[in-house]
């Protein structure tokens, strides 16, 4: 990775950070939970083949910056695509990138959920390799609950997790789950304080770091054809779903009451 490009992606709302052989991935959106904008959701398309690209990079940790991991869709932007058809398949384009991105970057993702992981926030989560969750945080995916699919991650990746009736309990009622619970199913690796997630992160990253570099990458490699073979079966008809559902007449509905609420209307 050149420091060019570094510092490029420092100036925009995702910050990649180089510590020694880890690449810290922050999503900088604080003052908005780290919902999607236009730039966030583009760069998070690209950055996975560029850290991939970077001969010194061995792990990457995923997080957020302030008090959320992220709180997945822009209002803004839901409004947008379900006006402009181009920018819709953009939007969906995008989302397959950052899923074969992450799925297949050959260095191992440590998502540190310091915070809600929402929606799209639920699907970073779900598809980094190994997962820390602070005690202060919850993870939940309510694309049903807002009229959409939730064909970015949820459904992929949720059932070899939990299982199918646990994954479409999940998916249908977008309850939010606690750390412990996240544990419990086995969506999250262990629960960390919220004061020491970065340093239990950082540690962690280190130990893989240290480790023989082809046999983890294989490794990975390896336990993804698991989700490879979801991947081929599963994830365009989610994702056309998904697209179609953005300008059907309940998610429109939906999202207008939602702005209209939080206007004072």
């Amino acid at each position: 990775m050149t420091l060019s490009w570094l510092m490029a992606v420092a100036m925009t709302d995702l910050v990649v950070t180089a510590r020694g052989p880890v690449r810290l991935i922050e999503l900088n959106r604080p003052d908005q939970l780290n919902s999607m904008s236009e730039e966030l959701h583009s760069g998070l398309a690209s950055v996975w083949d560029e850290v991939a690209a970077d001969p010194e990079a061995r792990v990457v940790v995923l997080t957020g910056r302030g008090r959320a991991f992220s709180a997945g869709g822009n209002f803004d932007i839901m409004t947008r695509v379900q006006r402009d058809a181009a920018f819709r398949e953009q939007n969906v384009d995008e989302a397959r990138r950052i899923i074969l991105g992450m799925v297949r970057c050959p260095l191992p993702v440590i998502a540190a959920v310091n915070g809600p992981a929402v929606g799209l926030g639920c699907s970073l989560a779900l598809l980094s390799d190994l997962v820390l969750i602070a005690e202060g945080a919850h993870i939940a995916d309510p694309h049903v609950q807002v009229g959409l699919v939730a064909g970015d991650g949820g459904a992929l990746v949720l059932p070899l997790l939990v299982g199918l009736a646990r994954a479409k309990e999940l998916l249908f009622l977008g309850d939010r789950v606690s750390p412990q619970e996240a544990v419990r199913l086995g969506i999250a690796n262990r629960v960390v304080p919220d004061d020491k997630l970065m340093a239990e992160a950082m540690d962690l990253a280190g130990r893989l770091a240290k480790l023989p570099g082809q046999a983890l990458r294989e490794t990975k490699r390896a336990v993804n054809l698991h989700l490879e073979q979801a991947i081929a079966a599963v994830l365009e008809p989610a994702l056309l779903a998904e697209r179609d559902s953005m300008h059907a007449p309940d998610h429109i509905a939906i999202v207008e009451k939602i702005i209209a609420a939080r206007a004072g209307r």
